[in-house]
């Protein structure tokens, strides 16, 4: 049985975190990535339906979206080798790693007509958590490290980013093309049916 509280526990929290300093990106990114921490070090609440690869793409779930949009968490189902293009995010985002690994590309703001510059690459173990956002660098690639095996990182936005407009680069000539992210499934998992839990501490009828 899944350990479906401690992702209660985490929206809980960065909730309130959101209520309190949702102006702060700062603050945000860095009591976030304390929270998103702790949350990928215990690999016992996803469900397995948001932990399912797809043979030619890499999947993202929604696991939860803020009522106001504040922020939203999703999880990244990487197949062995997947990877995605260039692109940016336009908001404050921070990455989880929860199982296997993931390979980061950094690059620097493009200039239109010339080759996109690579600023730093990082590989990504399990409890590692990284940062993005227009502030600090928000353009990567992202790959799945291992070509045999799939892996799973549990990200977090300012915003609900399946909805976000952004962009992919090529990045042989900076030259940006729109896009929207979506998601890969219509369906929110359940976290919220506590029935179950509920009734096992009702008192029998005399």
């Amino acid at each position: 049985m899944k350990n479906t509280a401690r992702f209660r526990h985490f929206v809980a929290e960065f909730t309130r975190l959101a209520e309190k300093n949702g102006n702060d990106e700062q603050v945000m990114l860095d009591a976030g990535s304390k929270l998103l921490t702790d949350l990928i070090t215990h690999d016992d609440w996803l469900p397995e339906e948001c932990a399912q690869p797809h043979p030619q793409f890499y999947q993202q779930y929604l696991l939860h979206c803020d009522p106001l949009e504040r922020f939203s968490v999703v999880s990244f189902v990487w197949g062995p080798g997947q990877k995605t293009p260039v692109h940016d995010h336009m908001v404050w985002g921070m990455v989880g790693m929860m199982r296997g690994a993931e390979s980061c590309h950094r690059f620097e703001s493009p200039a239109a007509g010339k080759p996109m510059k690579p600023s730093a690459t990082e590989r990504l173990h399990p409890g590692a958590v990284d940062r993005v956002s227009p502030t600090i660098g928000d353009i990567h690639e992202v790959a799945n490290a291992y070509d045999d095996r799939v892996s799973i990182s549990i990200h977090v936005y300012g915003a609900n980013i399946g909805a976000v407009k952004r962009h992919v680069f090529d990045p042989a000539t900076g030259v940006d093309k729109p896009f929207v992210s979506g998601y890969s499934s219509p369906l929110l998992p359940n976290f919220w049916d506590r029935s179950a839990e509920v009734r096992a501490t009702l008192t029998p009828a005399a």
